[in-house]
Formats: C-alpha cells, structure tokens, sequence
C-alpha cells in the first residue's frame, strides 16, 4: 500500500520540491515558476517519491553503479526523467486537473516543448476567461441551458461531443455556472473533453480564428462566448469555419445580422443546425407561415433551429385546437414566437387553467390570438399572481371572466411597475378602491393605460379645460380610451361653442353621424370648424 502525502516528512516535501523545481528549469522554466509549479503538484511529487521508495525497497539503486552516490533528491530527478513527459505532468497538475488527467492530456503533447505548453495555455486562458468577465457571459449560460432543453434533433459528432461537454460541467458543484467563473477548474473541464486545443497554434491559429471573427462583426469581448458554446470551433480548419459561417446567408434573417446569430446561437454553426434550418423553412411553409414571420422568429428564437419539424407540429396541432390557424396562426407566430418552443403539456396546463374559469375553447383561442404571451407564462408565478391580485383591488370572482375576456393583457402586467403605478394615480385623484373596481369591471382595459400617455393628460384636460369633476370618469372609464387630440378636444370645443352641456357618455359614446345629428343639426362634424387655438 502507499503512502499517502500527507505522511511525507517536511524534509521530503522541500526536497521533493526542489527536486521539481530544478528537473522543470532544466526544459527553460524560470526558476520563480518553476518553484511554484513544484508547490502545486503534490500528487506528481508523492509520485516521484514512491517511485524512489519502490526501488529503494527492491535494492535497486544499489545495483545501479551509476547511481550509488544519488542523494534523494538526486533520485527524485532520475525518476522524473524515467517519466519521460518531461515536466509537463507537473505542470498540468498545477493547473488544477488531477495527475490521473494530466497524464491522459500528456499523451497529446509529446511533441511540445514545456515552454510552449505554457504559451499555448497562457493564452488560450486569456482568450476564453479574462480577468474580468464579460457581462454577456450570463447570456451564454442561460443560451446554453435553452439550447440543451429545446434540442430534438439529431445531431452531428461536434455537437454531441459539445453536449457532453455541458453535461459534465452541469453535473459538477457549481454547474455550467463555473464556465464563466473565471476559475481554473473551467479551463481543466474544457481542457479534458477538447485536450485537442492544447496541439492547436497559438499564432498560425488561434489568432486568426479570433481576427476571423472579428473581421465579421463579433466583438473581442463576445468572441469568447461563441467558443465556449462551441468549442469545436477553434478546432476546426479555418477554411471550414468560413464555410460554414458563409451558409448562414441561406438562412434568410431579418436584416442580416448573422454575427448576433451566432453570439445568441453559436451552434447554427454545426451541420445539424444547419440541414435542419431547410426542414423547418419547409414544414412552416407548408403551415402557410408567411416568410417574414419565420425570419422575425428565428431571429428572436434561434432556439427554433434546434427543434425538429415533428416537435414543431406538435404546438401547431395544440393551436389548431383552439381554432388558431392561418391569419391567427401569423399573429401568434408573429407576436410570441417562444410558444414554438413550449412543451405541450405546459401549454395545455395554461388552457386548463382558462377552462377552470369557465372559458370555452373559442374563447381560450381568441385570447390565445390576441396575447399569445400569456400561454408562455408561468401559472403560478404570474398567472394566478394577477388573478389574487385583481381579486384583492375588489373585482369580484363572479366578473373576473369577464374582465379577462375583454383585456386578457392583464394576466401578462407588471403588478408592481403597472397596475399598481396605475391604481395610486386615481386613488390620489380622489377615486377610492372600490371605484376602481368597478371602473374595471366595466371597462377592462382601463389599467393598461399609461399613467404619462393617457391617463394623466386626459385628466388633466377633464379637470382644467372641460371643468368637470374626477368623479365622471368613474361612470364613464371608456373617457381614457377616446383619443385627446382626435375626438375629446374636438367635441368638446364644439359643444362648448354651442353652450351644450351633456354626460361624458353622450359626449363620447356616439359615433360623428349620430354625434353631428344630435348637436350640430345638420352634416358632419368635422365639417364644423374649430376654434382657432385648438385646430388638430
């Protein structure tokens, strides 16, 4: 059995280390680096100590004519040398990996020198995992777990190999989280699953892989992102990944930006993604998708390219159910294109969830036209947070319903930047709570309007020019949905100049034919001029 480090005497260990120290300044290492790369190697220094130990118990050594003056740490450089890796064990496992991985990576590396080791690892650390992170690296972790969630094709040996990449990092203490943690422990995984990168050229490669990318619009800063998301990039010959990045052109985004494709989806870059983006194209023209809703969506779901058609078809047919085909379909497409990418079963948990509000499937698939994100949502999280929180202001269970099925966009506002915003602007104007519930309750819509926009001026205009109390837009809350400028001023002047007075309603409600007919006796009201300081 041997013996652990831990049982090595002090003595041991500083022989040992120096011992280290010299064999790696013997291959050009700097005497400073060289004694901290020894202080990192225990397991490599335990090795070569066992290693003395084993032949010491053998006699070996006193067989050995040329070695029966070799104090200890002369035999600690003897075994290194048997080693034949030349220093690089140690080095590799002052890096973080283990010796059991450092001597697997040894393997690739015959032909480098120490110092060129160094080099290479010097600056591809430089390259991937900066000083200071790049703020976007939060972006690639989350692209990453979206990529790993919604891919349903099959897929080529760079991408599996990516895959379990990803797989192995996820798995460990921290996650895919450590890719961006600017710790060694990143490098060490990349390293074992792509030992391939270390026999890569700095200069004749790396480099201009890096001015490659940045010659078609990718920021140093976001270069590193695209390769930690597809390492077997920087693995591929250069005239490859030209050839590559020149099919994106046949997948026909909006304006172009082919380089924000490949920053948000690296992986459009690996054959899979890209015969699958033809099979997509086809099926969603059979779909009767209109092509800029395609481009609109997969450029604000790259995601899209990694899910099969027979994925696709499976939202689709979830659609077709509630009578969103065709025009409603575009819409859909065009408004929420995420939805492409949800699972049926949690999509159906959000039409069980109008159901159990007594919501027929034609009225689930009109919401569903009219505000698709709504179904992209969580229930529990947002969902059913609106319904508590409406139930809480005093719109009663008996009328939510009925609120929801005139503004579902409700279900998807920011309760606290919104709708509360919202409801304290008229509680300061003197309309109290119960007001604003049935201010809601008969007009839906009423607090999706924005305080600076709508409300405020409109108020504003009622109070200092109309001259009427707050109170009447609480009967009459339809008030905020009349375009200043275009109706209230104008029929208000008129009627101001005809000394009419009448309910907001009346005002309001009727349209310019029955409007003209009722207060202006004859003809059209925009026939009738308006004063000169409020003309539109």
């Amino acid at each position: 059995m041997r013996e652990p480090l831990s049982s090595l005497s002090e003595w041991e260990l500083q022989e040992g280390r120096i011992a280290v120290s010299t064999f790696l300044q013997q291959f050009g290492v700097s005497e400073e680096e060289s004694l901290s790369i020894a202080s990192k190697s225990p397991s490599y220094l335990n090795m070569l100590v066992e290693g003395v130990k084993d032949l010491e118990q053998l006699s070996m050594w006193d067989s050995n004519s040329n070695s029966g003056d070799f104090n200890f740490r002369d035999k600690l450089l003897h075994i290194a040398a048997q080693k034949g890796d030349n220093g690089k064990l140690a080095y590799l496992e002052s890096l973080g990996f283990t010796l059991y991985s450092s001597m697997n990576i040894a393997r690739y590396l015959s032909t480098d020198t120490l110092p060129s080791l160094i080099h290479k690892v010097t600056s591809i650390k430089q390259l991937l995992f900066p000083p200071t992170p790049s703020d976007s690296h939060e972006l690639l972790i989350k692209s990453i777990r979206r990529m790993m969630r919604y891919l349903s094709i099959s897929i080529d040996e760079d991408l599996q190999h990516t895959l379990s990449f990803f797989e192995k990092v996820e798995a460990r203490r921290g996650g895919l989280n450590i890719l961006v943690s600017n710790d060694d422990a990143a490098f060490c995984y990349l390293i074992e699953s792509f030992p391939r990168l270390l026999l890569l050229s700095v200069d004749n490669h790396v480099t201009r892989v890096v001015n490659f990318f940045e010659n078609i619009g990718i920021p140093r800063n976001r270069i590193p992102n695209i390769i930690l998301g597809f390492p077997p990039i920087l693995l591929w010959n250069l005239q490859v990944l030209k050839t590559r990045v020149l099919a994106l052109k046949e997948i026909d985004i909006v304006d172009k930006d082919y380089a924000r494709l490949m920053l948000t989806y690296p992986w459009v870059l690996s054959t899979s993604i890209q015969e699958n983006y033809e099979e997509v194209l086809e099926f969603l023209y059979t779909e009767k998708v209109p092509m800029t809703w395609i481009d609109h969506a997969i450029k604000s779901q790259p995601h899209l390219l990694g899910c099969s058609p027979s994925t696709l078809k499976l939202m689709l047919d979830q659609f077709a159910e509630l009578g969103v085909q065709g025009k409603k379909l575009d819409q859909v497409i065009a408004k929420s294109p995420q939805l492409l990418l949800r699972k049926p079963r949690d999509f159906l948990q959000v039409v069980l969830f109008f159901e159990n509000m007594d919501f027929d499937k034609e009225t689930i698939g009109r919401i569903l036209a009219r505000c698709p994100e709504i179904f992209a949502a969580s229930i529990s999280k947002t969902l059913q947070r609106k319904i508590e929180f409406l139930s809480g202001v005093g719109v009663s269970k008996t009328y939510l319903p009925v609120v929801i099925r005139k503004y579902p966009e409700l279900l998807v506002s920011d309760i606290d930047k919104t709708l509360l915003q919202r409801i304290m602007y008229l509680m300061n104007l003197g309309i109290s709570e119960k007001e604003i519930a049935f201010m809601v309750r008969t007009f839906s819509p009423l607090l999706g309007y924005s305080i600076e926009e709508v409300l405020r001026p409109k108020i504003e205009f009622l109070v200092n020019s109309m001259e009427r109390p707050v109170r009447d837009v609480v009967d009459y809350p339809r008030y905020f949905s009349y375009s200043l400028e275009k109706k209230i001023k104008p029929r208000y002047w008129v009627l101001k100049g005809r000394n009419i007075e009448c309910s907001l309603k009346d005002m309001l409600g009727k349209n310019d034919e029955e409007f003209a007919a009722e207060y202006m006796g004859v003809g059209r009201m925009h026939d009738c001029p308006l004063p000169s300081h409020d003309r539109l």
